[in-house]
This record gives C-alpha cells, structure tokens and sequence, in this order.
C-alpha cells in the first residue's frame, strides 16, 4: 500500500532544509526552526505540516521580506550545489504567498527562481488575486522563457479551478485574459507544457463551454499532430457532455441515419463484479460517418435519483451499410469518489453525444 502523501514532509527533511539555509544565512537560527517545524508534525495531514514549517520560516527567517527573499534565492540549487528542492518547497511557496504580494515584483521573481526545482503553482495565485492586470502583465512575458517549468508555471498557476490550490474567481468569471497566455503556449515543444495548456482549456470549459468551444474551432484547421491532441484533451468536457460545437470541431456531426443496438449480457451485477454489455452500431446512410462512442452509468443515489457519469469507450468511422460490434465490462467496485446503492440502474449509449440506446439493470449489494 503506497505511503500517505503526508509522509513526503517529515523530520528528516526538514534537518535537510534547514542545513541549506543555513548554509546561506549565518545567523538563520537552525535548531529553533527545526524544533519548531517538527513539533507536532507527525499528528498532521500534508497541508498542515507544510504549514507548520511555513510558521517555523516566519519565526526565524527576516521580518523583512528583501532580506528572507535574498535568503531563500541563495539556497535554490545552483551549478551543481545542494539547496531547497522537491517537498522542500511546498512551505516555502506558502511563506512567499503570505509575505511576498507586499513586494509583487519580487515576489513573483522568487517564485520564477523557485519553479525548475518544485512547482509554484500554488503560490503565485495570492499575487493574481491581490492585483490580477498587475501579475498577469509579468506572467505573460514567461511565455517565452527557455525553461520549460517557467513556461508550464504561466499556464498552469493562471488555471482558473487549478486542484488543491485557491480558486482565482475573477478568472472564473471572465477567463479571457487568460487566453493569450494559452495561445502562446498552444505549440510549446514540450509536452509538460501542452498538458497544462489543455488542463487549463478544460477548467475554462467547466464554466464557459461555447468560449471553449469557439476557441479550439479557431486554431484547430491545420493543426500539427500534437496541437490536435491538445485541443482534444482541452474539449474532453465538452465531448462527454455531448456540446455540439465541441463534437463538430473533431468531426462528430448528428447521426440521425445510424443504428444503435445494446444488449446486456448480465441484467444483474454483484458489487465489486462488472456488468457486462454488447454495442453494434451500423451505418444506414449513404455516407461514411465519424463516430464518438461513449457510454454512462446512472448510478442511484441515496434519495433514489439517478446520476450519470460518461466513460469513454472507442472512435471509429463507418462505412455506409456497414456495421461494427463490441462487447464491454464496467467494473462495480469499491471507489473513494463514489458511494453505491443497490437498486436499478441505467446504462445508456452514447454516439456523437446523443444517447442513442439504453437498458437498465440492477446492482445488488453482498
């Protein structure tokens, strides 16, 4: 069983992190911050132990946010010489999101220097909180920077819903200043980059899906191999919740002229078992038709109602007159996102974002 995140701030490393910054900071006071980075820290989740040593940097660190920020640049790893780098650095993006928006520019400098060895994603977000025209104006000039994490850090710090970090709500609301951040980064040679790029195309998605839709319309004609994925992976919302802009950008248009049929080879299904289905989908039109094929599982909820939840199953173009027939299993088994309850279920099939078949069947507890 894989350890708890928890564990990945613990005694040994802040030893570690305070021998670098002592080696930096002769007068840093290494014994206090280690009594006070490590009191208690094994009763507390991931969050609160960064926390507490984030309170042990404010205790013995400068008041003045210059001096602690010239502190902490000095012991990043340079040319080759040990400094704060991975877990370590968790606290210390807490420590600049709580002192640093008082110096913005300095801040977020620290917070581009600390990036290549950690992430800084997290702690660049009080800045674009704290004055949003203000922090993306600097952000927006990492577009370009050779470093692939400086880059990844402009798209991935601006995402408007980014995971385990604060929400920024302006950019909620009005994600369009956003946008030419994005763009610029839409062919970064690196991967890293892209994958952010889309994650960020998505959240947008969430709460603007025509804007999502319009803008993957507009740069998707000629696009590259790695572009086309991007974009892809930036409307997989849209194509689960069948939008038809966003099915018509990959060429899923309406399917009136085809033929769904299900079968369910199980109408019962044990928990922790699967149910097990058959699709056939055939062509009757007169020309070849791209299909998206996605099923959802209406699972009962504990006043009875069903919700549905997508999955994706497979791509593939037909031929007219021509037919195609797969058999799947859906795993019923316990998850830490879900709670099931025995009843009636429903599965429904999915082409092009329309349902186009359905069953129900029934989940039975042990």
């Amino acid at each position: 069983m894989p350890e708890p995140l928890k564990t990945l701030l613990h005694e040994a490393l802040v030893g570690n992190m305070a021998d670098r910054i002592a080696a930096n900071a002769p007068s840093f006071d290494r014994e206090r911050f280690v009594w006070l980075a490590t009191d208690g820290l094994g009763a507390r989740e991931l969050m609160e132990r960064s926390a507490l040593i984030r309170d042990a940097l404010f205790a013995t660190l400068p008041d003045d946010f210059p001096k602690a920020a010239a502190i902490l640049k000095a012991s990043l790893p340079t040319d080759g010489k040990p400094g704060l780098t991975g877990w370590m650095l968790l606290p210390v993006n807490q420590f600049i999101a709580a002192r640093g928006p008082d110096y913005f520019d300095l801040g977020l400098d620290l917070l581009k220097a600390l990036t290549p060895h950690f992430t800084a994603e997290f702690g660049i977000r009080p800045f674009i909180h704290r004055d949003q025209q203000r922090a993306l104006a600097i952000i927006s000039g990492w577009v370009d920077d050779p470093d692939q994490h400086v880059r990844r850090l402009a798209s991935e710090g601006t995402r408007p819903r980014l995971p385990w970090a604060m929400r920024l709500p302006q950019l909620v609301k009005d994600p369009a200043p956003i946008l030419p951040v994005l763009t610029a980064l839409i062919d970064d040679p690196e991967d890293y980059v892209r994958r952010s790029v889309a994650n960020s195309l998505n959240d947008i998605a969430k709460d603007h899906p025509d804007l999502v839709a319009a803008f993957i319309a507009g740069h998707i004609e000629g696009a590259s191999r790695e572009r086309r994925w991007l974009l892809k992976h930036a409307s997989r919302t849209l194509l689960k919740n069948g939008h038809a802009q966003a099915l018509a950008n990959f060429g899923f248009g309406a399917t009136a002229s085809l033929a769904c049929e299900l079968r369910l080879l199980n109408g019962e299904v044990l928990f922790g078992e699967g149910l097990d289905f058959e699709i056939r989908v055939t062509n009757a039109g007169k020309a070849p038709q791209s299909l998206m094929i996605d099923y959802a599982i209406h699972h009962m909820k504990s006043d009875g109602l069903l919700s549905p939840k997508v999955f994706k199953c497979k791509t593939l173009m037909l031929a007219p007159g021509q037919s195609h027939a797969m058999t799947r299993r859906h795993t019923m088994r316990p998850i830490t996102t879900r709670r099931y309850y025995p009843g009636e279920h429903r599965i429904a099939i999915l082409v092009n974002g329309a349902e186009s078949a359905s069953e129900s069947f029934v989940l039975v507890m042990p």
